[in-house]
């Protein structure tokens, strides 16, 4: 009999084009794989840890959005930007919470966003979708939700998440779309990380910090 295969733990935010990438990756792997999914709000983890998204800088903005297309277009993915961008979150990520954070629900919420090109800011520009699933537009304020996108963001902070989507394997992270097959290898072998050079990179000296 085979060993079942390591739960995984994937971090995301609907304001993502990567994170929705990585979706369509990751989707049809549900069945046979253990995957957590957890909504967070990247701008808090982006406070936590002092950082700018890639968004916030001008020429990374344009880079990155163009990546994300190479990047679907490459993968025959349909990806059509929503009408502005970066975006608030807020109101896709509460009515994934809402909708019991099933596989359903994220991949309405991120093809009505990302596939469609439709704004998702809001109770109102997500209307089709909540119906879709169900959800009262009424919950997306509920004290209830609010605090479990909370605890999301927060235990995914406390757990060292820096960017999205990431997945994690135990205390080990995968961070962004690129690095999808890395955390997949690292969960059928967990020999992979414990090799002797990429145990010593976890150890590595820091030769310089720059001043601020």
């Amino acid at each position: 009999m085979d060993a079942p295969a390591t739960p995984l733990t994937w971090y995301f935010d609907f304001v993502s084009p990567f994170a929705y990438l990585q979706w369509r990756r990751l989707a049809p792997l549900l069945d046979a794989r253990p995957v957590r999914l957890v909504p967070i709000l990247f701008a808090a983890v982006l406070d936590a840890r002092g950082q700018k998204g890639p968004a916030e800088i001008p020429r990374k903005r344009e880079f990155t959005y163009r990546h994300a297309l190479w990047q679907a277009r490459r993968a025959g993915v349909p990806l059509r930007f929503p009408p502005a961008h970066p975006f608030n979150p807020l109101a896709a990520l509460r009515a994934c919470v809402a909708a019991g954070t099933s596989a359903d629900a994220v991949d309405a919420l991120f093809g009505w966003i990302w596939a469609e090109g439709r704004a998702g800011d809001s109770a109102e520009a997500l209307a089709p979708v909540l119906a879709q699933l169900g959800v009262d537009a009424d919950a997306l304020g509920a004290p209830g939700t609010k605090a479990a996108l909370r605890a999301n963001t927060d235990a995914a902070i406390a757990a060292g998440v820096f960017g999205v989507p990431t997945l994690a394997l135990g205390e080990e992270l995968f961070w962004g779309n690129d690095a999808h097959d890395f955390a997949l290898a690292a969960a059928d072998d967990p020999a992979l990380l414990a090799d002797p050079e990429m145990a010593r990179l976890a150890r590595l000296p820091v030769g310089q910090e720059r001043r601020h």
